[in-house]
């Protein structure tokens, strides 16, 4: 008898976070192959302009952070946190109920640590860019200095994909 090895990896909890990482995975392969720009870095103290939204079902995004700014990122993450919690727009409440951070245990390609966004369900045409909702929330000194930390944790590169439902199989 063959044992399918596939089956144990995709069922549960750990299914819906491996698949999705996989189909990240690939849709940025795809778009790198094509040269499309995924992360399109900004100088150092200033908001990045170009909106980040989601026109479909959910949204998934991976971020390879250096290791040794795990700390820098997590606490701009926390600000993020407290600004979407602070607004008064139903928009960034609606955002903040269904966006998740997960970090993974094992380390990325490099040794760098990969955090991912999950947004399930999206707030389809929100605009998801951190440094914008910082912005909506803090002075713009205080804003300049979590942006030059956000940024400077990164490794370059940041992968955004949009997901459409195919199937839900707990329905």
């Amino acid at each position: 008898m063959f044992r399918n090895a596939v089956m144990p990896i995709m069922s549960g909890r750990p299914g819906r976070i491996v698949f999705p990482l996989l189909v990240g995975a690939l849709s940025a392969s795809t778009a790198l192959a094509q040269g499309t720009p995924i992360h399109e870095p900004a100088q150092q103290g200033q908001v990045a302009s170009t909106p980040r939204v989601f026109a479909s079902d959910a949204g998934l995004v991976l971020n390879f952070i250096k290791p040794d700014k795990t700390g820098d990122f997590e606490a701009v993450i926390a600000k993020l946190k407290e600004a979407l919690a602070k607004s008064a727009n139903p928009e960034r409440k609606q955002q903040a109920a269904s966006w998740k951070v997960f970090k993974s245990p094992e380390p990325a390609t490099g040794g760098n640590a990969l955090y991912v966004f999950i947004m399930d369900p999206s707030v389809k045409g929100a605009d998801y860019t951190v440094s914008n909702i910082l912005a909506e929330a803090f002075p713009p000194d205080e804003v300049n200095d979590l942006y030059k930390r956000y940024a400077g944790a990164y490794v370059p590169g940041q992968n955004f994909v949009n997901l459409t439902l195919v199937a839900d199989l707990g329905k």
